[in-house]
Formats: C-alpha cells, structure tokens, sequence
C-alpha cells in the first residue's frame, strides 16, 4: 500500500514525502510540476535510498488521478496540490477559486470511486482572517481576507461535509502556520520562482546578494519591536505532523482541525537578527509601509495536536534560519544550480 502525495514535488511535499518514505511506508506523487520540481523527488531518493514515483499530472483532470489509483495501491492521500500566492488570488480570483476547489472536489470523487477514504489535507492558518485573539484555537470562526484563503476555508466545508454525509471517510484538515527552513542536509528546500512571496526566501536571497535588500512592511505594530509577529514552523517539524496525521486517520473517521505551528510568535526583526547572528552574513533590510490587510500578531494554539496526535514541534529558530541558509548556500540558483 502507498501514500499519495498531490503536490509532493514542492516544498512541504518534498519534505513530507522524506519523512514519509523515513517511516518505513511508500509514496507516490502526483504533480503538475507548475511550482515544483522533479529534482527534490530525485534528491529525497538520494537520502532516504528509496523512490517516490512520480506522475506528472493535475488533480482537476479525473483521467490523471484514475491513471494513479488504477496503477497504484493507493491507502490514503495527503492533499497539498493546489495555486498559493495570495497577491495572485487577489488578481486572479476565478483561476485559484476554478483549480483549487476543482482540485479538492475531482480529488474526493475518485478516492470514493476507489474505495480510499483517508485524506490529510494541506490547509492553512489564513482561515483565520483577521481574528485579533491570539493564540489562534481550532475553535474560533473563520474567514479570510483573500481568495486564496477562501479557496482553503471552502475546501475545508467540502471535506467536513464529505465526512458528514459518508462515515467511512477519516479526514485530517491542518491548518499550517509559517513553514521556513530546510532538510539539514541541505539538499532539499524552498524554491520559489521569481520573486518569493515568504520572508525566509526573500532574506536568503537578500544574503545571498540576488536581492538588493529586505523591505520589511510596517514597523510601527503594537509589538515589541513594532515589526509584524508570526508563528514561524520548521519544515520537517511540519512535515513530521503529517506523518503524526496519517497515522490519526487509519482509526478516526469523521473530520479533524489541527494547528501546526509552535505556539511562539516571532517578529521579522527576530528573523532577520537571528538570521545574521547564526549564519555570520549581513541582510540589508529597510522600512516600508505596512501591507494592506496584514495584522499585527498571528500565532497558533498547538495544544490541541500535541494532546491528540502526540505532535509538537521540536525544532528551534536558530534551526531554521540555519537550515534554510545551508540549503540556499548550497542551492543559489534553487534546483536549477
């Protein structure tokens, strides 16, 4: 039996397909490969000795998933396919609302049609809107500032409902907070094209000299500093909380929300000077207004994964900022180098 990893080229796939092969259990991705890269599937073979097949193909098209589940024993699926850039979504609504709801939907109708019904899904701490209350609980309501927030809330109901109206489905939804960092090896880790959208990409980039300097939005925050405060999650810590989530389907049905964050908020200033102090490299930053739509605080309640799935992040932020510049000193050009 095998795990399908949708999305499993990209960052947090390629990382969860690692720890996932690591456990002894076997994967299979399937990726469009729009934002992702045969080469991390080749490089997590490196490490872990053993081969995460891969089917280049896009979850809104039912002939490329009936193609996996037709050739593979498919036994659960850990859901990450899907666009991302939040900017984009505000520009282009119907592309991200068309594909990821599409992607989610034609994803659900297969596994039903091939008697699979574990599903980890790839959601995301934007659910929360602008909630002011902090830490950020399971618990609180929803809603989002922008399409592709939506586009993960309205996954969200589709899969309760799902579970709702069919008890055999055992659904896993994980509400990521920041993912940073890197496999300390090095080999594998986060390649955005372009210009990156997340802070650790862009301060990498910045010290690395592809980037002038780090514009760093807003300094006047009611926060220690005045810089904006997140929950930032090493990547393995998180993609330790997928395997900690498969394992929680096989014997639950029905629905679940996790957090997965660390339950610590950090400023852009405690990256970006905990970034300098670890790695010995300077990053020119500068002060630019705040963003529309950004708040000041946002960190997770992660009480509820470590008392039900026995997970918690492990990992510090020394690690992280250490990890992510291993990866991009060794990787300058991503896995185009």
């Amino acid at each position: 039996m095998a795990i399908l990893l949708t999305g499993g080229a990209g960052y947090i796939g390629s990382h969860t397909a690692l720890t996932i092969l690591n456990s002894g259990m076997d994967v299979v991705v399937l990726d469009n490969l729009l934002n992702s890269s045969e080469e991390a599937l080749k490089r997590v073979e490196q490490l872990t000795g053993k081969k995460a097949p891969l089917i280049v193909g896009d979850c809104t098209r039912k002939e490329d998933l009936e193609k996996v589940f037709s050739q593979y024993p498919i036994e659960q699926v850990v859901h990450f396919a899907g666009l991302k850039a939040v900017g984009e979504s505000v520009e282009k609504p119907l592309l991200y609302y068309r594909n990821n709801l599409d992607a989610t939907l034609t994803l659900l109708e297969v596994m039903r049609a091939h008697g699979c019904f574990d599903i980890v899904f790839s959601s995301s701490a934007t659910v929360y809107g602008t909630i002011q209350e902090m830490p950020l609980r399971e618990t609180l309501p929803v809603g989002c500032t922008n399409p592709y927030g939506w586009t993960k809330c309205m996954s969200e109901q589709i899969l309760k409902d799902t579970a709702a109206a069919d008890e055999r489905f055992h659904i896993v939804l994980l509400r990521y907070f920041n993912p940073v960092g890197a496999h300390e090896s090095g080999m594998i880790g986060e390649d955005p094209s372009g210009i990156p959208n997340n802070l650790m990409p862009f301060i990498c980039q910045v010290a690395r000299g592809r980037l002038k300097e780090l514009s760093v939005f807003g300094h006047d925050y009611p926060t220690k500093d005045g810089t904006g405060v997140r929950d930032y999650i090493h990547v393995m810590d998180l993609a330790e909380g997928h395997l900690a989530a498969l394992h929680y389907a096989r014997d639950h049905a029905g629905a679940e929300v996790f957090n997965l964050g660390t339950g610590t908020g950090y400023s852009v200033m405690d990256l970006v000077n905990t970034f300098e102090a670890v790695n010995q490299v300077k990053v020119p930053y500068h002060f630019a207004p705040r963003r529309p739509g950004d708040i000041a605080t946002c960190y997770a309640d992660p009480a509820k994964a470590k008392e039900v799935l026995g997970w918690s992040a492990k990992r510090t932020l020394t690690d992280m900022c250490r990890d992510a510049w291993n990866w991009q000193k060794h990787n300058p050009d991503g896995y185009r180098s």
